[in-house]
């Protein structure tokens, strides 16, 4: 069995929130909470609405 990458792009990441596959926040990787029409990480403060990312928390780390 060969190895698999687990690594996704931000496009990836992206919709598999919007579908609701992943709960994992962007930036920080705390739990989201859906939120009207998007998610919101309690921990940062990062808001994703429509598949698109609305505001980076002020928490959140840099890459």
């Amino acid at each position: 069995m060969g190895v698999v990458s687990l690594n996704r792009t931000l496009e990836q990441e992206l919709f598999a929130l919007k579908r609701g596959a992943s709960l994992e926040c962007l930036a920080c990787g705390e739990f989201v909470m859906q939120a009207g029409r998007g998610f919101l990480c309690p921990e940062c403060g990062s808001r994703l609405e429509g598949g698109e990312v609305v505001e980076l928390g002020v928490g959140a780390r840099a890459g």
